[in-house]
């Protein structure tokens, strides 16, 4: 019985979380991220694009959905990056090199997001090949791996740009860590030694405290929000500390970032995926925010701007 109630609530979970997720994706068409970006730039906002594959899309039709928004971006005067996933395009060397073949026309930087553990070895490889002949790379950091004090080091070797998260997927092999905790640390391994770096989170208590030991240490570095999550408190946070802020827009297939599990240890989980069934992904939620006084992204990180460094 318990299987099977357990089974009509997962089922039920997954039919209204996909739909939830459409108020993570601007939609399902790279126009449909430019759009968006578009919008978000005359609210103030810097904008990191990505393409949301799913599992039956090939390689291919991921690489030409990035190439495509490089396209735009090279005639396009955004403050925009493009972020790309190395597991859906099997490590393919080709397939890369076609990304970053477009994106050096105008030197875009192209981002490796992160996905599950079993996967960094393989990227950061394929990222240390590739920095030599394409320097303009970033890449994310899960706060909650143990691994990624040393990755940070390897990120600082390398010239990378970073963004830093909680981190989606768990790692297994070690003993759970504090996220908050684990999250200061590696801000703390880069702090005064990254290129620049990026407070991805929108806990708004965890990302003064990451901005204010960076900005202390000297490191360049902006706050980075995802799309569809609540804003508000954190761009307060931006503001006062006087921090341009970027937002991670993707677009193709909406993926929420919360599963049932979120639920049952944070009712407020709930209400958000509510929230988003409602709104649909619209930028609606984010003009609210317009009247919030927030510096340009390339005049708080330098001469160099993050997305043309």
């Amino acid at each position: 019985m318990n299987r099977k109630l357990n089974r009509m609530i997962w089922s039920g979970w997954e039919t209204i979380a996909k739909r939830a997720g459409k108020a993570y994706v601007a939609g399902p068409e790279v126009d449909d991220a430019m759009c968006t970006c578009r919008r978000l730039s005359t609210l103030g906002f810097g904008a990191t694009v990505c393409f949301w594959n799913i599992k039956s899309d090939p390689p291919k039709r991921i690489v030409d959905a990035y190439t495509s928004a490089l396209a735009v971006l090279d005639n396009e005067k955004l403050d925009c990056y493009l972020s790309i996933k190395l597991p859906p395009l099997n490590y393919d060397v080709a397939l890369l090199n076609e990304v970053l073949g477009q994106a050096r026309h105008k030197n875009i930087l192209v981002h490796f997001d992160s996905l599950e553990p079993e996967t960094v070895d393989r990227t950061f490889s394929m990222i240390a090949q590739t920095v030599r002949s394409y320097p303009h790379l970033g890449c994310t950091l899960p706060g909650r791996w143990a691994r990624s004090i040393a990755d940070a080091d390897s990120v600082v070797d390398l010239g990378l740009h970073v963004r830093v998260v909680k981190g989606q997927w768990p790692d297994h092999r070690h003993q759970a860590m504090n996220p908050e905790e684990s999250y200061l640390a590696v801000i703390d391994r880069l702090a005064g030694r990254a290129r620049s770096v990026a407070v991805a989170t929108h806990d708004a208590k965890l990302a003064r405290n990451a901005l204010n030991r960076l900005r202390q240490a000297g490191t360049p570095c902006s706050l980075e929000l995802l799309y569809g999550l609540p804003m508000k408190q954190p761009l307060k946070v931006a503001a006062e500390l006087g921090m341009p802020v970027r937002v991670y827009v993707p677009f193709g297939h909406g993926s929420p970032p919360y599963s049932l599990t979120q639920v049952r240890h944070n009712p407020r989980v709930f209400w958000w995926v509510l929230r988003d069934v409602i709104i649909g992904g619209s930028l609606l939620h984010l003009r609210k925010y317009s009247k919030i006084t927030l510096p340009p992204i390339k005049k708080a990180l330098g001469t160099s701007s993050i997305s043309r460094a």
